[in-house]
């Protein structure tokens, strides 16, 4: 769990954070996303976020959490123009019309989490509570960038595991999930090409008692998992 209160999850992420950035994982997504305007769903603590700016590109920030908008705010200073606390499945008129005025070329959600208390995670239920909460967030995400006219990419990533020799049957598990999942019903599409792996160390998710369940997720590793969908013409 990342945290059961929201002062854990901000505890629990900036560490988290520094680790993705020292590694080179938030430089890696933000090197995936097309376009030059970019809505970022859950900023989180603004590392991300930074990963956009350094690429000169013009970013809005939203989260729900206000702590979260303003770290961000802080780590980027005068070099973010815009962050906006938004509940992305309850967005009010007034936030969809701020969404449509910044007109973004691409939509991205890194990395999606929240406090326990928002997601009903306990240690007992083996990550289910959090899948159930991440694959809504997706599918709020997905329905928003397809409101948007101006949005013409849609990159998501997430932590998972897989056995990595296996990484090429695991891009045709990603499109299937989120073609079935997140994308269904809406206008975007991805290809295989845009279904990606990059491997984590194995301090970020502890994986010691699954490769020891069955011989063949031995080779299992921390993973984090990229897919761009674009519009569909």
């Amino acid at each position: 769990m990342s945290g059961a209160t929201v002062s854990e999850f901000l505890t629990y992420w900036a560490s988290e954070g520094e680790a993705y950035v020292r590694r080179g994982d938030y430089e890696w997504m933000a090197s995936l996303v097309p376009g030059q305007r970019v809505l970022e769903v859950g900023c989180g603590l603004g590392f991300g976020t930074q990963a956009l700016v350094d690429r000169e590109l013009q970013v809005m920030a939203i989260d729900l959490l206000p702590e979260c908008l303003a770290a961000t705010a802080e780590r980027l200073a005068e070099r973010l123009p815009d962050v906006r606390q938004c509940d992305v499945t309850a967005l009010t008129a007034a936030d969809r019309q701020a969404l449509r005025d910044f007109a973004p070329d691409s939509v991205v959600c890194w990395l999606m989490g929240a406090p326990a208390d928002t997601t009903g995670a306990s240690s007992s239920d083996a990550g289910k509570a959090v899948a159930v909460y991440r694959e809504a967030i997706h599918r709020a995400v997905a329905e928003l960038a397809a409101q948007l006219p101006s949005v013409q990419a849609l990159h998501l990533v997430d932590r998972t595991a897989i056995p990595w020799q296996a990484k090429d049957i695991g891009r045709d598990t990603l499109l299937s999930y989120h073609h079935g999942k997140t994308l269904h019903g809406l206008p975007w599409q991805a290809e295989r090409r845009n279904a990606l792996y990059r491997k984590l160390e194995d301090k970020v998710v502890n994986l010691a008692h699954l490769r020891k369940s069955h011989p063949a997720l031995k080779s299992v590793v921390p993973t984090l998992a990229s897919l761009l969908a674009h519009r569909s013409k």
